[in-house]
């Protein structure tokens, strides 16, 4: 309740009415009318906001998209003080942090600071003075400054001033309005203002572990939704996905900032629409919000503007032996025993012409036992591949969910096209948005399959379609993982057909900057998990997919941008799910993602976030790209043709210029340096000697910047990669960076060695799908929207995909003076023969990390004392990497018998051009033999190889891993 005006001081004014209200309440429109059932009941469309709108750039009627995006914005110094304050709500630069504290940068001098609010949004600032408020409220500064809590939560406004709001306030009805603190001098003339941030006094107030979304009984369904700053809410319940009137029209009832209604149960089968009648901070209004529900879980209508009503538990949204599919998963016994593949849906089958064409680029394309694409994977599992990462399968903006709408580009004239044309790209970025292609990096809603990706995307298919998908992928021996992207939304505003969290509580799930503009760091719209509803989505929607679909694994996009605290608390959440109680053993679902440290979140800036130097001790994985950058050599984000480890650096110069020779050989041996680090799980505390000569750990080994190399405390922290869906294919890289004048051949065992890096290091490790067919985008840097045809993978081994014409303008236009004379190059196009020997490779490389538990150790105490490298410090050879890895023996004091099989293994990996033969000391008598299965290799070359026991020497071909090992005597 607010404060009594008999108080010697006034604590707020009230502009209209004179008399004193008890709540504020009074000032709220009568809430909207229930409306009975009826079929012939309109929906209610939002009309002209009968309230004037603040005083805007006179060229926009509504809030300025170039400020929405804006991270930085500031009033212009040249603008008047009149100007400055009728725009100063454009700002949201205060924040209500806590109940009983506003924080504010703001040097007041000997004005006084007060809290102003309108419920209709009619705040405005006239002849220097605030006009249209409800309530007017004293606020005083407070010494002590902000509590700890505060700052621990807020880093980023630590230094701003604390202002005490009085006690006795009915603070939850205020947050209804629109407000603004404003500064006043003695004269009641307005000298600064703004508005206000809220997440810290909702999350206060209005924290809550209810059900949310939502729920179905025998004779009901119940809706919940978290609106705490919402006037009136309703619900436009509708019998199909799309056209038609509303069956009924239900005003949702309020406690404590949660709206809910309990409806009959033939609501379950139809769809419905939230009306959110609520102040928006983008239009400095009181908007008709029309929004999907937040915890969406079966569905939408194919055109993503309504929510489908469904119970998962339904036995007609089962497939066949779904309820016990978690006892028919493959075993997982350690998370070091790992191996990812990561997978486009629609690129796993869209070209598969062994697919019907009704499947092709669908969820049910995965369930054909003999196509040519799940032939494939029935390979990579029985090698050894144990799980399978999809990227965006959530419902995703840029794709139509209804495939008749697409637009295409008729192939026979792309296949016409010179492998260096433009004319390609033209054809392909001319339909891109129209097309059925794109990553699905642009969220929509979290907890819904994509409607694309069904065969019918209204009615239950997409659900069913999807366990299909799950559980045949299980059944041939993969679990699943689904690539989440919690860290932004496409959408924002209270318009956008795309946004959903921004119309429920605008303000509060898009992390903001201290201008009050929404953060776009991550390209879009950032959202906040350091706000607590925020982090419930993130952790309820895990639950909801590991429980209800039954995946395996969550790689998180920009994990960075997401808090610790909430990784960690998505973790045990998810690991403290079990079989007896909710069908899935929990404990075997593993977390990683990209843990980089960029934008806003950097350096802590928003609290403690998931990067990768915060991770340590959590057992969570973040992706390595220490070791990528080592081998293909500098990063994305450099010259495409700065070479590295694997490339050619030093060894065999491609002519662009990467320094002096003695630069060229220190940078060798750096990354030789940086790659025997990943190599032991990129671990802080494994000790090698470095190219210098000295004893150091893994942290104190340092990249250009200076930044350690590692960074993990357990191997399963460690996620080593060489190519990812993200940047070139493996094959383009090489093709970029090695010199012309080498052959095919030559570049695909340069493909080879960098997955034999990644295949046979401790960690986890994760291959992008096609480095094992020498996939080709031709030469596309990002592909995120270049449609099927450069995307193409062939899982016949007929054709890589290479020379498909220059890649999209938009991203490769710099480099197409680079790209178009190897396009045009037809030696460097591999052929079918290179495909398959390239499949073999890779298969082999599994086989061998799969036949010895010794490359997958479960501590960093057993890689520690088991792993070492040879050939190391000054007097190295250049180019060749020899790892070790030690076993012990039964009944032997000492290390312990871990391989019934091998008691000791020998990596050597020479990316020299030329073969190289050296001795080494420490591997003197020992019984060496080549792998097996590298001595029944196809591969003529790695089984030339030779090891000599009395001197310890070994001989291996040019660009070649090989692979000795010592057998137990039997």
């Amino acid at each position: 309740m607010f404060p009594s005006l008999a108080s010697s001081t006034p604590l707020f004014i009230l502009s209209s009415p004179a008399s004193p209200p008890t709540s504020i309440a009074q000032f709220l429109p009568p809430p909207p009318v229930s409306c009975p059932s009826s079929l012939s009941r309109r929906r209610v469309i939002p009309g002209p906001n009968p309230h004037p709108l603040l005083s805007l750039p006179s060229h926009s009627t509504t809030f300025p998209r170039h400020l929405i995006r804006c991270s930085s914005m500031s009033v212009s110094e040249s603008t008047s003080t009149t100007t400055q304050l009728r725009d100063s709500l454009l700002y949201s630069r205060a924040y209500w942090v806590s109940e009983s504290t506003i924080a504010w940068n703001v040097d007041v001098g000997d004005d006084s600071c007060y809290l102003f609010a309108s419920k209709s949004a009619t705040l405005s600032f006239t002849d220097d003075k605030v006009r249209g408020e409800d309530v007017k409220i004293k606020l005083e500064e407070d010494s002590e400054g902000l509590p700890e809590n505060v700052t621990e939560k807020f880093p980023h406004i630590q230094d701003y001033l604390a202002f005490k709001v009085p006690p006795g306030l009915d603070t939850k009805t205020l947050l209804k309005c629109q407000l603004a603190v404003a500064a006043l001098n003695s004269d009641g003339k307005c000298t600064n203002a703004t508005g206000l941030q809220l997440p810290g006094v909702l999350d206060e107030l209005f924290s809550y572990n209810g059900p949310l979304g939502a729920l179905f009984f025998e004779e009901s369904v119940l809706l919940y939704l978290w609106a705490p700053t919402a006037q009136a809410v309703r619900a436009c319940i509708y019998r199909d996905p799309s056209g038609g009137d509303p069956l009924e029209i239900v005003q949702l009832e309020e406690v404590n900032g949660v709206w809910s209604t309990e409806g009959p149960k033939r609501w379950e089968g139809c769809y419905y629409v939230y009306e959110v009648s609520v102040y928006h901070p983008c239009t400095l209004r009181v908007e008709k919000c029309h929004a999907n529900d937040p915890y969406a879980r079966g569905r939408l209508s194919s055109d993503g503007k309504r929510t489908f009503l469904v119970n998962f538990d339904s036995d007609r949204l089962k497939p066949e032996g779904w309820d016990n599919l978690a006892n028919e998963k493959p075993e997982i016994h350690s998370f070091s025993d790992i191996s990812i593949y990561e997978l486009h849906i629609r690129d796993f089958s869209a070209n598969d012409h062994t697919v019907p064409p009704e499947f092709r680029g669908c969820y049910l394309a995965f369930t054909l036992q003999g196509s040519s694409g799940v032939l494939h994977l029935k390979k990579l599992s029985d090698a050894g591949i144990t799980h399978v990462h999809l990227l965006p399968t959530f419902q995703f903006a840029g794709v139509d969910d209804e495939k008749e709408n697409w637009k295409c580009v008729d192939t026979k004239i792309l296949e016409q096209l010179p492998p260096d044309s433009d004319e390609q790209q033209a054809l392909i970025t001319a339909i891109q948005n129209d097309d059925g292609y794109n990553w699905g990096y642009n969220p929509v809603l979290w907890g819904v399959p994509k409607g694309s990706y069904a065969s019918n995307p209204n009615g239950p298919c997409r659900i069913i379609e999807f366990r299909k998908m799950i559980q045949a992928l299980n059944r041939i021996g993969l679990r699943v993982v689904l690539d989440v992207v919690y860290n932004h939304l496409q959408g924002s505003g209270p318009f956008d057909d795309n946004s959903v969290l921004d119309k429920i509580v605008p303000g509060y799930y898009l992390r903001r900057n201290t201008d009050g503009f929404i953060e776009h760091s991550t390209c879009m719209n950032n959202t906040a998990s350091e706000h607590v509803m925020v982090e419930r989505l993130i952790l309820d929607d895990l639950l909801h997919w590991a429980i209800h679909h039954k995946v395996d694994g969550f790689r998180f996009d920009l994990m960075g941008h997401i808090m610790k605290s909430t990784m960690v608390k998505a973790k045990d959440a998810l690991h403290s799910l079990t079989k007896e109680r909710d069908g899935i053993d929990g404990s075997s679902i593993y977390i990683y993602g990209e843990g980089w440290d960029f934008g806003e979140v950097a350096k802590n800036g928003r609290g403690v976030n998931a990067s990768q130097f915060n991770l340590g001790g959590t057992g969570i994985g973040s992706f390595n790209d220490r070791i990528r950058d080592a081998i293909l050599g500098g990063s994305p984000f450099g010259h495409p043709l700065q070479q590295g480890f694997a490339t050619g650096l030093l060894l065999q110069p491609n002519g662009h210029d990467q320094g002096t020779e003695a630069v060229s050989e220190c940078m060798l041996a750096v990354a030789k340096d940086h790659i025997q680090v990943g190599m032991a799980a990129n671990l802080r505390d494994f000790v090698i000697t470095s190219y210098q000569g000295e004893e150091v750990k893994g942290s104190e080994v340092l990249t250009h910047d200076g930044t350690p190399v590692a960074y993990a405390l357990c191997s399963t922290e460690t996620v080593n990669y060489v190519s990812a869906h993200d940047n070139e294919t493996l094959f383009d890289i090489v093709s970029l960076k090695t010199p012309k004048e080498i052959s095919v051949d030559e570049r695909c065992r340069i493909n080879h060695l960098a997955t034999g890096v990644i295949a046979l290091s401790q960690g986890i490790p994760f291959f992008h799908s096609g480095d094992e067919i020498l996939r080709s985008k031709s030469l596309d840097r990002d592909s995120y929207n270049s449609g099927d045809w450069f995307n193409r993978l062939d899982f016949t081994y007929n054709s890589n995909n290479w020379g498909v014409g220059l890649p999209p303008k938009e991203k490769n236009e710099k480099n197409w003076p680079l790209i178009k004379p190897r396009l045009a190059d037809p030696s460097f196009k591999p052929q079918r023969v290179h495909i398959l020997a390239a499949v073999d490779n890779f298969l082999n490389l599994l086989r061998i990390r799969y036949s010895s538990p010794l490359f997958r150790l479960r501590t960093a105490n057993a890689i520690q004392e088991r792993v070492h490298f040879h050939n190391t410090g000054p007097s190295g050879a250049p180019g060749v990497i020899v790892m070790s890895i030690q076993d012990g023996h039964e009944g032997v004091p000492g290390l312990s018998q871990l391989d019934p099989t091998y008691s000791y293994i020998v990596v050597i990996i020479n990316a020299c051009p030329t073969k190289v033969s050296f001795a080494c000391p420490a591997l003197r008598t020992r019984t060496l033999k080549l792998h097996p299965v590298q001595a029944m290799s196809t591969d003529e070359l790695v089984k030339s190889s030779t090891y000599e026991a009395s001197s310890g020497c070994l001989a291996v071909p040019p660009r070649t891993t090989v692979v000795f090992v010592e057998p137990r005597e039997v």
